[in-house]
């Protein structure tokens, strides 16, 4: 038995008659399975390059963050000299603080053109450099900053 209409039968008003398969003109509507994919793969290229692009921002900004950190911690320590860490000539450093290193070095400092003519300066000046370093697996980052103090000199017996 067939499903099909029956010849001679009679289709009652209101009802549509069977499907029929029209040829597709260049008026026909929707997208053809081409067309589709083409979109999907440009999509896919797009979603790749804005991930790629927040990916470097997120690692720059973790980047920052930690050459904020050591900054702070070498400035710290430009701020201990003549407290905590003694204003003379030597090399300092201590335990790693939140898992970075520091050293500060004292040295003394004669300006340029300055032949020491002066027989008792009032003022030694000191050239104070702190490095503070973040050990890494990729390398350590490094931050070094340099300040000028000045100190009484030291006399022996006072």
């Amino acid at each position: 038995m067939s499903k099909g209409p029956v010849r001679g039968a009679r289709r009652l008003p209101g009802r549509p008659g069977p499907p029929r398969c029209r040829p597709r003109t260049a008026h026909s509507r929707g997208f053809s399975l081409l067309e589709v994919l083409v979109a999907f793969a440009i999509l896919a290229i797009s979603l790749g390059v804005l991930l790629q692009i927040f990916q470097r921002a997120m690692s720059t900004t973790a980047i920052s963050g930690e050459y904020s950190r050591i900054v702070a911690l070498a400035e710290a320590k430009l701020a201990q000299v003549g407290a905590d860490i003694p204003l003379e000539e030597g090399v300092h450093s201590g335990e790693p603080e939140d898992g970075m290193d520091w050293i500060v070095s004292i040295q003394p400092y004669q300006p340029e053109g300055w032949l020491g003519e002066d027989p008792a300066p009032t003022l030694q000046p000191y050239v104070v450099t702190a490095v503070a370093s973040l050990p890494s697996i990729t390398g350590a980052r490094q931050v070094t900053l340099r300040t000028l103090r000045l100190a009484q000199p030291y006399e022996p017996g006072l």
